[in-house]
């Protein structure tokens, strides 16, 4: 078993992808706290400070920039990584994604050992 279980906030308005990221990422044992808008992830980091979120770029209410911009502002959880899940992997989004102060993008669609090693990789480098 490798290291400690996380517990990774998961925002996708897709469930077939939720459901993905919960089989791929909760293989590594980590808690998969998965919802489907912007709102329900604000409402759930109000309370919790997840070790990793993976907010995907176009979601109702909130898109996953906006929802980057405001955790990277709040110090209780400005240290926690954020992968930015999107479709489009064109320079826009890039830049857009560095101006809120994402700490990755993982382009859809998504490869499962890269996705486990990059979170764990993310997590494990703020713990040190």
């Amino acid at each position: 078993m490798g290291g400690m279980a996380y517990t990774i906030l998961v925002a996708d308005d897709e469930p077939a992808i939720r459901t993905m990221l919960e089989v791929i990422l909760s293989a590594d044992g980590h808690d998969i706290v998965a919802v489907q808008d912007g709102k329900l992830a604000l409402e759930y980091l109000k309370e919790h400070t997840p070790d990793a979120m993976l907010l995907d770029v176009k979601m109702p209410f909130m898109d996953g920039f906006e929802i980057c911009s405001r955790v990277k502002r709040i110090k209780r959880l400005r240290d926690t990584p954020v992968l930015l899940l999107t479709a489009f992997d064109d320079d826009q989004t890039r830049d857009h994604a560095k101006l809120v102060g994402a700490d990755d993008i993982v382009y859809k669609p998504l490869s499962g050992k890269n996705l486990r090693g990059r979170v764990n990789q993310l997590i494990e480098a703020r713990r040190r």
